[in-house]
This record gives structure tokens, C-alpha cells and sequence, in this order.
């Protein structure tokens, strides 16, 4: 019988990534990014009862570059996604890779005790994930 590693969220999510509010304008947003790599923004919750969103860079594409919006103009609000669908860190990335594909999101904040502790996409999952235990 063969014995499979697990390969855990936790093992390939980027622990780095952007944290926004609502309010913050795209532009504001985008000149504070130190995590581009993570290829979006968490949106921060407003209290205790609230939930996290998400923007990705793909939706300023989508709703402000190509509807030839000012992000100036633009609330990080007016474009997020919310409540976001969140993946625990133990979880393993098979079935990360297909909660992503049931839901059609390809990319999810990772929480822990109800704190963002980092962001997971399906390139993390590939990349960290299966090419690295391939060597």
C-alpha cells in the first residue's frame, strides 16, 4: 500500500498579501500594494459581525480598466466580492482545488480563528504543491 504526503493549504498559501477597507478608493488600494504577487486584495471586516471580501486584480481589469473608470473614482466596495468563501490552512489542496472548482473562484484568503493568515490560488497549489514533490 502507498503512503500519499498530505500537502496542506498551509504548506503553499502566500502568508504575504494586501489588506484593504471598503472605503479605500482602487487607486488608493494599488499605490499601498506590497503583495502583487498575491494577485489580490483582502477586504478587512468593518466589525466583529462582518464578513471578509475580496478584490482581484482580474475585477479592476473587468470593472474599472475596461469600463474606462477613474480608480480614483472607484470604491474597493463598489467591486468586491462578499461575504469571500474561505479555506481552512489544514486543509489538503485536492480538495482545495475542488472546492475552487465547485464554487468557480480561483483564488481564496486562508483563515484561522477568524484571521486572515494568508491567500491560496490554484498556481500555489500547482506550483507549491505538485511541482515540488515532483523533485
Amino acid at each position: 500500500m502507498s503512503h500519499k504526503t498530505i500537502v496542506r493549504v498551509r504548506d503553499v498559501m502566500r502568508p504575504k498579501f494586501d489588506m484593504v477597507v471598503g472605503l479605500d478608493t482602487v487607486a488608493d488600494a494599488l499605490k499601498k500594494s506590497c503583495h502583487p504577487e498575491s494577485k489580490c486584495f483582502v477586504v478587512d471586516m468593518r466589525h466583529d459581525d462582518d464578513e471578509y471580501g475580496i478584490v482581484l486584480l482580474s475585477d479592476i481589469a473587468k470593472n474599472v480598466l475596461a469600463k474606462d473608470k477613474s480608480p480614483e473614482r472607484v470604491n474597493i466596495y463598489e467591486i468586491m466580492s462578499k461575504p469571500v468563501i474561505s479555506v481552512n490552512p489544514e486543509m489538503d489542496i485536492r480538495y482545495c482545488s475542488r472546492l475552487f472548482e465547485n464554487f468557480g473562484i480561483n483564488r481564496a484568503p486562508v483563515i484561522e480563528e477568524n484571521k486572515v493568515i494568508g491567500v491560496v490560488g490554484y498556481t500555489d497549489m500547482v506550483l507549491r504543491g505538485v511541482r515540488d514533490r515532483l523533485s
